[in-house]
């Protein structure tokens, strides 16, 4: 069974792209969610948003955290 879910952005912008192929084949976001797995493609209104985001070790910590 497919859903619809919202798909949250932690930065503003036009999406420039979209990945069609994950339509059918959505278990390439659990196995490769870093390379063929990518949803979309976004053209970010400011570039200086990337600066709040976490990196890849706050982010594992905060995820370790909530467990």
């Amino acid at each position: 069974m497919k859903a619809v879910s919202p798909l949250y952005s932690p930065v503003d912008g036009e999406i420039v792209a979209v990945n069609d192929a994950l339509a059918d084949s959505l278990e390439v976001l659990g196995t490769d969610a870093y390379g063929q797995g990518w949803m979309i493609k976004v053209k970010l209104s400011d570039e200086a948003a990337l600066s709040k985001l976490m990196d890849l070790a706050a982010y594992e910590k905060q995820c370790g955290e909530s467990h």
